[in-house]
């Protein structure tokens, strides 16, 4: 049986249509487009079976199979639309609004069974941060964070809170994925000097000393990202702060932590300082890539015990997308970037392509783990909207440009169940394609009329650091940690002794060679001596970077310069010692 074609929604001024994946193109037949200009949302269940959308008028539900209109909603104003695991309640989500009289506004967030069509609950939520409930994927528990509670239904009852987990200050929490029983990560930040913290819970034990399965806590953490395994046995949390007091980076600062539901927990060590762009699980739930550091930015796959497996060197990029089959990783630069891409081969860490996506601000993978899409949408971009989509192999098999006056606004693959699309085996040479995957190069840089017949100097502000497997291969064997921890310490030392040593008065030597630095001699001129005093203290700074050197210390390009001119400033010495 021929596996199906996943569905490509997309959403835009021009209203909202269904999109054949490839190898196809084509709009799909069975569904009307909608040509409403007030598209405000639209979303796919999470087994991909039904679609809904409000176009300003309505909210309709529909099955993906036919098109078939199932459902009809008259709220006109829905920003929200959310399915719950199995298609039983569609949660919508409109603007809290209140009286002009000051009195309470109506309730906002409205739960409906899909079945009956009929409004099962209504609440009140005021912030459209966070504001869908969060189901298992069995649907057996929901839960909603309300006044900094989180507040548990079973089986979809809505009139009784069947569970409540308070803590001080719950500011977010994150249901684990899978089937029962459900574990749940909870945030608490700090206030009045106290640490934030993170805890693991199992439903529905959280009364007790001992119930928490897991506990971390951390400062400098305004807010957090938790993110869990497919396989619901860790979690990785993004502490992040709006400031950094170091005034190292204007993003703020960010710390990534490990934790697990046995109770282990750590701080994942990242050898490049700056912000930490994203975090990625493998979908075998054993390894995670994080896309760190100052730009060029590195890239390193951890395992669960974050120690590194591999490093990725350094690149602009900014991103990391995983294949749903998890056999295929992309790390791309999107934003401010050039929309670079760099698609690997996860088991054997070979590059497969490089193709490059100018302007993209979406990315994502097609269910089927062999196409991707890029697009630039709007409002982070009002021009050139459009998408274009991809084989993994760097190949662009269709683009699709929205007209000057219109925008682009949302485009979403249709979900499917895991397994639908099982992994193949990658394949390394590109596919054939109609269309040309070369960008069109950039404007050069202005030349200087002078400068333009001669040769363009090529000079980079940072060195690329390559992937491991493209550095040269060392004989030496990798050190333990309690060796480089030991080494470390070596080294503090050595570095102490070597400042205490320069802090000490150099005694004289009466055996010095004439290549040595001369002793001292007092012109009679103050000018002259503190000229001679400032060649010396450089003369001495070059024979510290000698003995570096000499211990097979790799040296900076600007240090060797510093070395090359020892002579110049012996000669400068002498001459201003002799007044010539």
């Amino acid at each position: 049986m021929a596996p199906p074609v996943p569905l490509l929604s997309v959403r835009g001024s021009d209203g909202i249509q269904l999109v054949q994946g490839p190898p196809k193109f084509t709009d799909s037949e069975p569904f009307q487009r909608d040509p409403s200009k007030n598209c405000k949302v639209s979303k796919f269940s999470k087994d991909g079976k039904l679609f809904g959308w409000c176009n300003g008028e309505v909210i309709n539900i529909v099955n993906c199979a036919d098109s078939k209109l199932l459902h009809s909603f008259d709220l006109p104003k829905v920003v929200g639309l959310e399915f719950s695991p199995k298609n039983t309640i569609l949660a919508t989500w409109q603007t809290y609004t209140t009286g002009k009289d000051g009195t309470a506004g109506t309730p906002n967030l409205q739960l409906y069974d899909l079945k009956s069509g009929k409004c099962v609950k209504s609440f009140i939520q005021k912030k459209m941060e966070n504001w869908s409930p969060c189901w298992s994927d069995d649907e057996s528990i929901c839960a909603r964070n309300v006044n900094n509670e989180v507040h548990f239904f079973e089986n979809n009852n809505f009139d009784t809170i069947a569970n409540k987990l308070h803590l001080q200050k719950v500011s977010d929490f994150e249901l684990s994925p899978g089937e029962h029983p459900c574990k749940v990560a909870v945030y608490v930040p700090g206030s009045k000097g106290a640490p934030s913290f993170v805890r693991l819970y199992q439903y529905p034990n959280f009364s007790g000393p001992h119930s928490a399965l897991a506990n971390k806590s951390f400062f400098k953490a305004d807010r957090v990202t938790m993110l869990w395994n497919s396989k619901a046995t860790a979690v990785l949390v993004t502490a992040s702060t709006d400031v950094d007091k170091t005034g190292a980076s204007y993003y703020g600062e960010q710390t990534l932590h490990y934790i697990a539901v046995n109770g282990e927990s750590a701080v994942v060590q990242l050898p490049k300082n700056g912000p930490i762009y994203d975090v990625a699980w493998n979908k075998n739930a054993t390894e995670f890539c994080v896309v760190y550091g100052f730009m060029p930015a590195k890239a390193t796959v951890y395992n669960q015990k974050c120690d590194p497996i591999f490093d990725f060197g350094t690149g602009p990029r900014n991103a990391v997308f995983y294949s749903p089959q998890g056999h295929i990783l992309v790390l791309a630069g999107f934003g401010n970037l050039r929309g670079q891409m760099e698609v690997w081969d996860v088991k054997n860490y070979k590059l497969i392509s490089k193709p490059t996506a100018s302007d993209a601000t979406f990315f994502s993978w097609c269910p089927n783990g062999e196409h991707i899409i890029t697009a630039t949408c709007s409002p982070r971009l009002r021009v050139g909207n459009g998408y274009k989509i991809w084989h993994y192999t760097g190949t662009l098999l269709h683009k699709h440009d929205v007209p000057a006056n219109s925008e682009l606004w949302q485009v979403s693959w249709q979900p499917f169940l895991e397994g639908v699309f099982p992994a193949k085996a990658i394949v390394y040479q590109a596919v054939p394609g109609d269309l040309p995957t070369q960008e069109t190069k950039p404007a050069e840089a202005y030349r200087p009329p002078a400068l333009r017949n001669k040769p363009v100097s090529s000079y980079k502000l940072h060195e690329d650091e390559p992937p491991q497997t493209m550095r040269p291969q060392s004989t030496e064997k990798p050190m333990s940690k309690t060796a480089l921890k030991n080494q470390k310490k070596r080294e503090a030392k050595k570095a102490a002794k070597q400042e205490s040593k320069v802090d000490e008065p150099a005694e004289p030597d009466l055996k010095s060679d004439q290549n040595n630095t001369p002793a001292s001699v007092t012109t009679g001129d103050p000018e002259t001596d503190k000229k001679i005093k400032n060649l010396k203290k450089k003369l001495k700074a070059i024979e510290q970077l000698k003995e570096l050197q000499a211990s097979g210390k790799a040296l900076e390009k600007n240090q060797i310069e510093k070395i090359q001119k020892e002579n110049v400033l012996l000669k400068e010495i002498e001459d201003l010692e002799l007044g010539v």
